[in-house]
């Protein structure tokens, strides 16, 4: 019965999305909102029981493996040695930009309050990170090609170890100041490489298994067997190697595809990912009903300052740092003005740090409320608005239906 009502939440959400469409919108609006009307807060279709069972976060973590598959493909060594370091270096703009924009704003703020200005790193920890699925989901539907989408996307990746980095070292500070468990300083490399460790060999297997093939049946047989096979090594390593820790499956998806598609031909290449895309769509659809069924909608009625203090600096940082990094590596112009405006969406990346800060905080419970409820509305807030942002960011590119 719980699978039969997740599968009818999706049904109610796809067309939802479609409804989206007919008014000029993206359907991943449609999406986020019915995950949050059809999730616990709401009506109550796709109770907290389901988001808690273990089925449910296995198949999740399979489609996250489906996900990273897409952004694995942007990686091509023959594309990256032409932007390579302009990519580096504009991710740490942006990233690192944004950490310290957020961090000083809210430092400065509760010190007035009187509020422990460390506090303010918590918040700079959870605004750096980009969640790739909503703006991966608007190139799909929109079909954008151009120096934005191809910055963008092996960007998503990068950005996602940077804060990993940065948000745990920052975590284990906090540890420190409220004197609470800490993790080791040498889990977080494990946190980075494990995953990517983990999808080499299926990687490997997949793209010898791709040489041999040409039908695109058999292909895209071999994908999704492998996308599966590798979720479920990734879950026994996570289960009984490093039960201590939550491992990235996008991550994971990523390295996996990043080995296949260096060892085929570009033109097999384009066909496993015209024959991927119908996969890619429930993939991601599924993804995002996730991020919108935690949401509580009657948090945006207590939004306040600090919630438009932390949507408004985190825009800043990721725009300017992403338009400062693209202007000194001479990245081109479209990516110069435009790349930021596809940064702004990442709301299950900064629920997800918030839950591990709050479990830091534990002993600070006045904190914790601040936060949570923070960082919740935002989530919702940031959310819609960032999505038609990236759209709007992408049609100002040129690159839409490319």
């Amino acid at each position: 019965m719980m699978i039969i009502r997740w599968l009818f939440t999706l049904v109610c959400a796809f067309f939802i999305g479609r409804l989206m469409t007919k008014i000029h919108m993206p359907s991943i609006l449609g999406w986020l909102i019915a995950g949050m009307a059809l999730g616990p807060h709401a009506l109550n279709l796709m109770p907290q029981t389901i988001l808690d069972s273990n089925w449910y976060n296995l198949i999740q973590d399979i489609l996250s493996v489906g996900v990273g598959l897409m952004l694995g493909t942007e990686l091509i060594w023959k594309k990256l040695k032409k932007y390579g370091r302009a990519l580096l270096i504009t991710t740490l703009t942006q990233s690192l930009g944004t950490f310290l924009i957020v961090s000083l704003v809210f430092s400065v703020v509760f010190y007035f309050q009187g509020i422990p200005i460390w506090l303010g790193f918590a918040f700079g920890g959870i605004a750096l990170a980009t969640a790739p699925a909503p703006a991966l989901s608007i190139t799909q539907e929109y079909h954008t090609k151009g120096p934005v989408t191809n910055t963008l996307l092996p960007m998503a990746v990068l950005d996602d170890i940077v804060g990993i980095i940065v948000f745990f070292s920052v975590n284990a500070a906090i540890a420190k100041q409220v004197s609470a468990g800490s993790m080791p300083w040498y889990m977080v490399p494990i946190m980075i490489f494990l995953p990517i460790l983990i999808g080499i060999l299926p990687g490997y297997i997949t793209g010898k298994w791709l040489q041999r093939s040409e039908k695109p049946a058999s292909m895209l047989s071999i994908i999704l067997l492998m996308i599966v096979a590798t979720a479920l090594f990734g879950w026994a390593c996570n289960t009984y190697v490093t039960p201590s820790i939550s491992l990235n499956y996008v991550l994971i998806g990523v390295s996996f595809s990043t080995v296949f598609s260096n060892m085929v031909s570009d033109e097999k290449l384009q066909t496993i990912i015209q024959i991927y895309n119908p996969c890619l769509l429930v993939a991601l659809l599924t993804s995002i009903v996730n991020l919108g069924a935690p949401l509580n909608y009657h948090l945006v009625i207590g939004a306040g300052l600090y919630t438009v203090l932390y949507i408004v600096s985190r825009a800043f940082g990721k725009y300017f740092g992403a338009r400062f990094g693209a202007h000194r590596t001479e990245l081109p112009e479209t990516v110069q003005k435009y790349l930021g405006l596809t940064l702004l969406p990442h709301s299950g990346v900064s629920l997800i740090f918030t839950g591990i800060i709050c479990a830091t905080l534990s002993q600070e419970p006045n904190l914790v409320h601040i936060v949570q409820g923070t960082i919740a509305a935002a989530a919702i807030i940031n959310e819609f608005i960032a999505v038609l942002v990236a759209k709007k960011g992408f049609e100002l590119a040129g690159e839409m239906n490319a």
